[in-house]
């Protein structure tokens, strides 16, 4: 396929999409007309490849033809109802042809918590690309208020795209917001963590930004919940069609018939967010789940970075302050995922017998069991693999000796979970409470030196390797209790590694230098955090001119390839050559990913 066709591909997200003709009412429809003067900022070569929007070997380079296919397609705000009440003029060489969609879903901050009002407030979706078997949804954030805004719903008026009178009704984006989200969303990514990536960010002349995403099918919880908290079944059936049909397109659900169909999304529902929840909890992801089904995709995946954060380490008090409401914490996601499966559950119910029951009636509905028991194995099976066990023999160990596992569990847990002394504090976006241990750290250090010491350590050093950055004085105080715990750490831990030893059929000793060694990779020192993501998109952002898209490109690729946990995972080719600047900008970064390491 020539480079001209490529582009031509690209150009074909023109606001077309199968949702708006599937789901009668399940979006409202915007003129749109042309931002000029914008230009590039950042492009994603390696996920435009994977989409087939470049050719596979298309370089990485931002030429003039491409950016301007780029800004072609992505530069354009909606005619909003602000503007239309207000007669604004929009010249004809700007006006498009197409009419784009912002959907309607569930959203809590909206008043009757029906879906009514709610839905895609500063965003559109530019169409669908199919390439390899897989189609993708394209959407662009930061393209105009909505009638669908927050702001819109509390304050009964409509407003200007760009306004400073309302939170969540100014309509648009800002470039640190999309290389922070760029940055995430691509660790994530590359580390097997399913969610919404970044293709392009866009700069516009008034300095605010466009942030274009894409995902396999970028369809929440929350697009079906409206239906079902209205109660209206033509159109939940229609949205559960439809994303019955994309996710069997895909692979992601096996194919049925009737009222079966409706069963296995429930049953898919139940495995699917119990695996997120237990990944969120296990990588301290926190994602705001709540069972409006808003801030998350139907296949688990991350969405809207906005409040996404991954903690270094398990901040359990943490939580986000979003003016007139609280977010959960990072061990309630697990309620808040399961409260998602039992909606699921009433739309199963509601569809295959045409009543809508309450939801009280699934409190003790199977799928929850399903839930519950897909949540403890793969918490069981992340642990293990975090210990640094090869997937085989995790596999195995969680199968064959569960009582072993769950007495390392426990012994963890308390080291995960300690709280420093000083009790909850404030910081920048809400309230949060310190974590006195890293247990990262006490599994990347423990097995090389129980290897160098030829059996067990004291208990006195067992708690030092595990002492974060925020541990106090007091914190730090080598309790007999402590001491207890850690020997009990050290002892369930020995118990697993001789289990899994005897039956990889190995030494201990040369199994502890594999497990140290994929350890290290697993639970590297400078682990990506929120904190560190914030510092360096605003560290990307005040150095993209002199990087060019080129150069930002070749650093964020850079950085994913150094946050690559998984050890099995290994990038094709090597990394692209650092110029001055981008050398510069890298190093700067692995120097704020070390020093935001336990942070959040």
């Amino acid at each position: 396929m020539s480079r001209e066709r490529d582009y031509e591909r690209l150009r074909t997200l023109d606001g077309s999409h199968p949702y708006r003709d599937a789901v009668p009412g399940g979006c409202v429809l915007y003129d749109a007309r042309r931002v000029r003067g914008s230009r590039v900022v950042y492009f994603n070569f390696a996920l435009a490849r994977e989409m087939g929007i470049l050719g596979p070997r298309h370089p990485a380079r931002m030429t003039a033809r491409l950016q301007q296919a780029l800004v072609d397609t992505f530069s354009l705000s909606i005619v909003n109802e602000h503007d239309l009440l207000r007669g604004r003029r929009i010249p004809a060489r700007d006006r498009l042809h197409r009419r784009y969609m912002a959907t309607r879903y569930l959203q809590l901050q909206h008043p009757g918590r029906r879906g009514l009002t709610s839905g895609d407030g500063r965003s559109i979706w530019n169409g669908v690309v199919r390439h390899g078997g897989v189609t993708w949804d394209v959407t662009s954030c930061g393209t105009g208020v909505t009638r669908l805004c927050p702001a819109t719903a509390r304050e009964g008026r409509f407003f200007a795209t760009g306004n400073w009178l309302s939170d969540y009704g100014c309509g648009t984006a800002s470039i640190e917001e999309g290389l922070a989200a760029a940055l995430m969303s691509e660790a994530f990514s590359r580390n097997g963590i399913a969610t919404e990536r970044i293709l392009a960010v866009l700069e516009l002349t008034n300095g605010f930004a466009i942030t274009v995403r894409a995902g396999r099918n970028l369809l929440r919880p929350s697009h079906l919940f409206m239906w079902l908290k209205q109660g209206d079944r033509e159109r939940l059936a229609a949205a559960a069609d439809y994303l019955i049909a994309r996710q069997t397109e895909q692979g992601e659900l096996r194919a049925a018939r009737g009222g079966a169909r409706y069963r296995r999304l429930a049953e898919h529902a139940a495995i699917t967010f119990a695996r997120a929840a237990a990944i969120f909890e296990s990588q301290y992801i926190f994602c705001w789940l709540d069972w409006d089904g808003d801030n998350i995709l139907t296949d688990g995946g991350i969405i809207d970075y906005g409040s996404v954060r991954q903690f270094g380490l398990y901040h359990r008090g943490y939580r986000f302050d979003d003016g007139p409401r609280w977010s959960t914490t990072l061990p309630q996601q697990r309620r808040k995922a399961r409260a998602i499966v039992q909606c699921f559950a009433q739309i199963r119910d509601f569809l295959v017998t045409g009543r809508r029951r309450p939801l009280r009636s699934f409190a003790h509905d199977p799928v929850l069991k399903r839930f519950d028991r897909e949540f403890e194995r793969t918490k069981d099976r992340l642990l293990l693999r975090d210990i640094g066990f090869p997937p085989d023999v995790a596999r195995r160990i969680a199968r064959t000796a569960r009582p072993l596992v769950g007495t390392f569990r426990r012994a963890h847990a308390y080291f995960e979970r300690c709280r420093s002394a000083r009790g909850p504090r404030r910081v920048e976006d809400g309230i949060s409470w310190n974590a006195v241990f890293s247990t990262r750290d006490m599994l990347r250090e423990l097995p090389a030196r129980l290897r160098a010491r030829w059996g067990p350590i004291s208990a006195r050093e067992i708690l030092s390797l595990g002492y974060s950055t925020y541990a106090s004085v007091r914190d730090r105080r080598p309790t007999a209790h402590r001491r207890r715990l850690a020997s009990r750490f050290q002892r369930s831990y020995l118990a697993l590694v001789e289990r899994a030893a005897r039956g990889h059929r190995s030494s201990i000793s040369s199994f502890l230098a594999e497990i140290a060694r994929r350890s290290a990779v697993l639970n590297r020192f400078d682990r990506i955090t929120g904190d560190s993501v914030i510092y360096a998109a605003d560290l990307l952002t005040r150095d993209r001119r002199a990087l060019g898209p080129d150069g930002l490109w070749t650093v964020l690729d850079r950085f994913v390839r150094h946050q690559t946990l998984v050890p099995e995972i290994r990038a094709s080719g090597g990394p692209a050559p650092l110029h001055q600047s981008a050398r510069r900008a890298f190093g700067e970064i692995l120097g704020i990913l070390a020093q935001c390491r336990h942070g959040l």
